[in-house]
């Protein structure tokens, strides 16, 4: 996990990374958490590579008659 350099807003994860667990590859999102006692912790979100890089929606022919151009 590496400190996240291009966080905008404070929704984005504070830190990323990768990570390989059982053979898959994903994509590791993590948010600095601090409770009422002032611990820190940090919540982390994973989300498989495969599913990040898939193939746009595929349209039917029934949908054309709803695209606008």
């Amino acid at each position: 996990m590496f400190v996240n350099t291009k966080k905008e807003k404070d929704t984005h994860p504070d830190r990323n990374g990768t990570a390989l667990i059982g053979g898959v590859e994903y994509y590791v999102s993590g948010w600095i958490k601090e409770t009422k006692s002032g611990d820190k912790w940090l919540s982390l979100a994973f989300k498989p590579k495969e599913q990040a890089l898939s193939k746009p929606p595929s349209f039917s022919k029934d949908d054309e008659d709803q695209i606008p151009f």
